[in-house]
């Protein structure tokens, strides 16, 4: 089975969740800062959880998976950092951000490699249904 989807399902519903919560639960709490920390995680986790979905769900192994994969981690680390700080966490949790950014530039770039590598070896960008 591939684990990617459920994890893609996950980030993504979390995602969700979180964006009403900020929207509603939190209306009037946080500051103008938070507000924006708040909807760029719930922008990134909600983008990228698709990302990894079409990844998982491409029937591509190797760099498209492992890039999916990455996306995942980075989009976990990237959004939680800005939630947390969102909801109080010291500032030096911002330091820890970028790694999240650099995880998302990561798994752009195994995904754009696997499908570079897929076009030079003459496949098509998804498996051909049998006839």
């Amino acid at each position: 089975m591939n684990r990617l989807v459920p994890a893609a399902a996950l980030l993504g519903f979390l995602s969700v969740a979180l964006g009403a919560f900020g929207a509603h639960a939190l209306e009037g709490v946080l500051t103008g800062e938070g507000e924006g920390w708040w909807q760029t995680a719930t922008l990134y986790g909600l983008t990228h959880a698709g990302v990894a979905l079409a990844a998982g769900l491409s029937g591509r192994g190797g760099k498209i998976l492992i890039g999916g994969w990455v996306i995942v981690a980075g989009a976990v680390i990237f959004a939680g950092t800005l939630y947390a700080m969102a909801l109080g966490a010291p500032r030096w949790f911002g330091a820890i951000t970028p790694l999240g950014g650099l995880s998302l530039l990561a798994g752009w770039s195994l995904i754009g490699l696997g499908g570079f590598a897929s076009a030079r070896r003459g496949q098509d960008a998804a498996p051909k249904e049998p006839v």
